[in-house]
């Protein structure tokens, strides 16, 4: 029998933030298998690890192959599931560096403890930003019913990636946020044309302070609570478009609105394309 954990992932309240599956040793597990546990567990990832890759590096025993599956099918790469991941490890293995080879290519995840429990800091693969179609950024809107005047102009619709692909949308309010009622086939079908794993809805509420939310029909769920992948792909468009420092520390929240509330720790270093996305991580009973 396939033991699998459960945490969740940005809250140190297991009622919080983004919940996951864990299953510390898939060796003996096919595609399939990992597909039927994801979709049973229900939640929107589930990591399986095995073995790492013949020249990944690391410590011993402190590098894995890590493969993520949603309920409907296998995704990239996803960072709440990598966050629970490496706190699940460290409760067994100890705090400290762990390196993942996951399908969108190398991670580091960085563990450290305090009084307040275990953090898992991951760098992600290298972004990059581009530049969403009229016509895509159009039908996107029809699904979601959301006039073209709610957007802010300050957050342009751009597709960033960081290990997956998202469309970044601005809020222009935190109402208009609080109000997600989408076509959930349309988008689905919008955002497999475009190989999109989320939909990142973005408000501002201050210089280094962001509110969000991730459609991810995709995945078989309406809304992801917490959505790493998406927190560091939104790193990097912040940065290029000039929202935020070359060098700077966001917080973005998440869940408030599905009643999960989660806080996501978003890092950008000067001279590294790469994106730091940090939070906590507990056991769910």
């Amino acid at each position: 029998m396939t033991d699998v954990l459960r945490y969740t992932a940005f809250s140190e309240d297991p009622a919080g933030g983004n919940p996951a599956g864990v299953v510390l040793d898939a060796s003996g597990l096919d595609d399939a298998r990992m597909l039927e546990i994801a979709a049973d567990l229900g939640y929107s990832e589930t990591a399986f690890l095995t073995a790492p890759p013949e020249g990944l590096g690391g410590a011993e025993g402190r590098a894995f192959t890590v493969r993520y599956f949603s309920p409907k099918a296998e995704v990239p790469f996803c960072g709440h599931a990598t966050v629970a991941t490496a706190v699940a490890l460290a409760e067994r293995i100890g705090p400290g560096e762990l390196v993942f080879a996951t399908p969108a290519g190398t991670v580091p995840v960085s563990v450290t403890a305090s009084e307040e429990g275990l953090r898992a800091v991951l760098t992600s693969v290298e972004p990059y930003v581009e530049e969403a179609g009229p016509a895509d950024l159009a039908e996107a809107l029809a699904a979601l019913d959301w006039p073209e005047a709610d957007l802010d102009p300050g957050i342009p619709p751009r597709i960033a990636y960081a290990g997956a692909r998202h469309l970044v949308l601005g809020a222009a309010t935190r109402a208009r946020l609080a109000d997600l009622a989408y076509d959930f086939p349309r988008l689905e079908a919008l955002m497999r044309r475009l190989d999109l794993t989320t939909v990142q809805l973005v408000h501002r509420a201050g210089p280094a302070e962001f509110d969000v939310r991730d459609p991810f029909p995709v995945g078989g769920v309406v809304e992801d609570a917490a959505t790493g992948a998406a927190a560091a792909a939104f790193g990097a468009y912040a940065r290029e478009l000039g929202l935020v420092p070359v060098a700077a520390v966001l917080t973005l929240r998440q869940g408030e609105d599905m009643g999960r509330p989660g806080v996501l720790t978003v890092e950008l270093r000067a001279g590294d394309p790469r994106v730091r996305v940090g939070g906590s991580a507990v056991r769910i009973p």
